[in-house]
């Protein structure tokens, strides 16, 4: 996506949205976020994959947002309908819609992120950083995990098709076929995971002193003051937000108290 950008750049800028995002807590913010990380992926050419990978998460959590606040909001005023405990409020679903608009911005830029980052590029700028090898791992596992697991399945789905396996176009034969895959699955994982573990051994993975790295990652000026000015954004961000949140507090605490009897 950014051939030309370094990754703890690319990375910076994520985060920074993902903070100025929290701290607006708006919905319009919110939203055009969304679009934006969209409109990346479409000039990157991964807005399918980011589509598909980000509506595996958004849906299921909006469905049950909409089920927990849309139904169910204790603070809702204004009723809608009800059915028995049920109750679709105007304030249940205003705070559904910012939540679920909140977590499709979260998770449409870190898949953007995630699609668009080198991987060993970004471990081999965190080590330039002297940034543990341990972090540079567990990041670097995240961002793979995804295509690792997806790889894995594909090879259990052919191996049981290859013994006689049929799976059928309804959901019920789908459904089981998923849960005969899972246990092959998991343990495939678990066993790449102990070969892993001895590879890293094998190669030091835990032993100090300076590290080289074959990968060569480039950077700039302009991207070191980018990064620099990102993260005091990210820190006027919360700042603002804590700033806000006690003022808010203050007030709310002096007209209790000159409501009250005096």
């Amino acid at each position: 996506m950014f051939p030309r950008l370094n990754p703890l750049t690319t990375l910076t800028a994520a985060v920074t949205v993902l903070v100025i995002t929290t701290a607006a807590a708006s919905w319009a913010v919110s939203l055009t976020v969304a679009i934006g990380a969209v409109l990346l992926a479409v000039a990157a050419g991964t807005v399918r994959r980011v589509l598909v990978a980000s509506a595996a998460i958004i849906v299921p959590f909006w469905l049950s947002l909409l089920v927990i606040h849309g139904l169910f909001f204790p603070e809702g005023r204004s009723v809608l309908a009800s059915w028995g405990p049920a109750r679709v409020t105007a304030e249940g679903l205003s705070f559904a819609l910012e939540m679920g608009l909140r977590t499709a911005a979260f998770v449409l830029v870190l898949m953007v992120f995630s699609f668009s980052v080198r991987v060993p590029e970004l471990v081999a700028a965190l080590t330039a950083r002297r940034v543990p090898p341990q972090v540079g791992y567990v990041l670097a596992s995240t961002l793979l995990l995804a295509p690792l697991v997806a790889a894995r399945l594909e090879k259990v789905r052919q191996a049981q098709e290859s013994r006689g396996l049929v799976v059928g176009p309804g959901i019920g034969s789908r459904a089981a076929a998923i849960r005969l895959q899972m246990v092959p699955l998991v343990l495939g994982l678990v066993h790449d995971a102990g070969i892993r573990a001895q590879a890293l051994d094998a190669r030091g993975f835990r032993s100090a002193g300076p590290r080289t790295s074959y990968t060569e990652v480039r950077d700039s000026a302009v991207q070191v003051a980018f990064r620099i000015v990102a993260i005091v954004l990210a820190l006027a961000a919360v700042g603002w937000r804590i700033v806000e949140s006690l003022s808010a507090g203050s007030l709310a605490a002096l007209s209790l108290s000159g409501g009250g009897p005096g």
